[in-house]
């Protein structure tokens, strides 16, 4: 702050610049005492409002890093009812249609095709049109989509509202990771979180489409409601985002214009920002993204961990999507009863990715997923070969406990690589898989049958347990010769 006196034919002039304002005081009205306690006053009062708008801005800040990590969590929460809910449809519309499993493979690879397009643009269209436009434009999707299964039944039709169904996913995957993952003091418990969130959507997804199935049986248009009531729940979703006022440029451009906080007020900001640790003190040391948006394409860590989780989705996707058709097809459980099988795979599933919030924080991240991953290809093993319901579902229940933790564990392996850019490039090469290997399954089930079609899955999950199994041997190679080295 500088001091100024000027002596003019009017007096003893005093200009304080570099605060809010700038304070006159003349010597017409004042003695020279007065004038001495009128500028401390003056001083004390411009310090107090600078203060005052310095703590408005960094409360501002901490307001706005609340609303987009709870807009995430909330947003992954009706995005796993409208994304589960798709294996659901499938299946009814297999029944109301008379699909053939080579379309439903298709529609299910339709909605994947949505979901690659959808990550890898949500990366650099927030550099054109915005964080807001792009949001709001691509999470539409789900009351698009499920708004034309409900209007027409034309096969091009339902592949074009499946792919809107995938565009909204992929969104709400990137854009969900990136809200909470940025805006959490500790990102390895906030993925976890968010993917629980995810969990606790797809859990209810049957009981939410059983209540809409009961709307329309008492108005004699069951199939209508249910894919109807999954519109209005798109709709919700997109709301949630227009209340979330998302930065009409990107994210970064909002924090330069915000000023960015100072290394003594991050820590609080960050703490404050979701009533935790301080992020610098949890966070692992690897190279910052903002170095350069790119910087992260020469990390071999970044392409080992997309195709890891490239198996994942592989895994999850062909199961999410064919296994409520297999147990029916196989009569290994009934019609109504097969729909629930979403609720008892998701419940398990939660609870995997709550006790790695929770419970089980190794930090050998790359060993837990070895062991995560091994559970999954036997179970997965044993579903297929088991034909009795009550075995089939406790094989369920290990498969889905061990693979719950996989996704959160493998996606908070980035560190401080995680941003729109990152997460967009990983999870659009990833989702490949998902379309890929629905696909497969429909043909091999069209030529040989479900349950060969289903077999399919056993190539991804030992793919998860491969990679897994390398990194971990990589890293514990790191780590003992560091220590031979001390």
């Amino acid at each position: 702050m500088t001091h100024l006196f000027l002596v003019t034919t009017y007096g003893l002039q005093y200009y304080v610049y570099g605060g809010v304002s700038d304070y006159v005081i003349t010597m017409d009205d004042l003695c020279h005492a007065d004038i001495i306690r009128a500028i401390e006053e003056k001083r004390k009062s411009m310090k107090q409002s600078y203060m005052s708008h310095r703590e408005y801005a960094m409360n501002d800040l901490i307001r706005a890093r609340k609303r987009y990590y709870y807009t995430g969590m909330a947003g992954y929460f009706f995005s796993g009812i409208c994304s589960i809910s798709v294996g659901v449809i499938v299946s009814i519309l297999q029944d109301h249609y008379r699909l053939s499993y080579g379309f439903m493979g298709t529609l299910v690879s339709a909605l994947s095709v949505g979901n690659m397009l959808a990550i890898l643009t949500a990366g650099v269209l927030p550099g054109k049109i915005g964080e807001r436009s792009t949001t709001l434009l691509l999470s539409s999707g789900f009351f698009l989509g499920y708004a034309l299964i409900t209007a027409m039944s034309h096969p091009a039709i339902l592949l074009a509202a499946f792919v809107l169904l995938g565009i909204a996913r992929g969104l709400c995957t990137n854009k969900c990771t990136v809200l909470v993952g940025n805006h959490t003091d500790n990102r390895t418990k906030g993925i976890a979180l968010l993917n629980s969130c995810w969990s606790v959507g797809a859990l209810l997804c049957p009981i939410v489409i059983a209540g809409f199935a009961l709307i329309g049986t008492a108005l004699h248009t069951s199939f209508l409601m249910q894919s109807a009531g999954l519109a209005a729940v798109g709709l919700t979703l997109w709301l949630l985002f227009l209340h979330a006022r998302l930065p009409k440029g990107t994210f970064e451009e909002e924090e330069g214009a915000g000023g960015e906080p100072t290394d003594g007020n991050r820590q609080a900001v960050e703490q404050a920002g979701t009533g935790g640790e301080p992020a610098n003190t949890r966070r692992p040391a690897v190279e910052p993204a903002r170095s350069g948006r790119f910087s992260f394409l020469k990390q071999p860590l970044f392409w080992l961990l997309t195709l890891l989780i490239f198996c994942d989705m592989g895994v999850e996707n062909s199961v999410n999507g064919w296994l409520v058709s297999y147990y029916k097809s196989e009569k290994i459980l009934s019609g109504v009863l097969s729909t629930y099988t979403v609720t008892i795979e998701w419940a398990a599933i939660l609870a995997g990715r709550l006790m790695t919030a929770f419970v089980y924080r190794s930090k050998k991240i790359f060993r837990t997923i070895c062991i995560m991953s091994s559970a999954v290809l036997c179970t997965l093993l044993l579903m297929v070969m088991i034909r009795k319901p009550v075995p089939a579902i406790i094989a369920l229940v290990i498969y889905s406990f061990a693979i719950g933790g996989i996704f959160p564990t493998a996606v908070s392996g980035i560190g401080e690589l995680m941003n729109s850019q990152s997460v967009g490039i990983m999870l659009s090469l990833a989702s490949i898989s998902s379309i890929l290997f629905p696909w497969l399954i429909g043909i091999a089930a069209d030529g040989f049958g479900l349950r060969a079609g289903m077999m399919v899955i056993l190539v991804p999950a030992a793919g998860i347990l491969l990679i897994s199994f390398y990194m971990h041997w990589k890293t514990a190679g790191k780590a003992g010769a560091a220590s031979n080295r001390q």
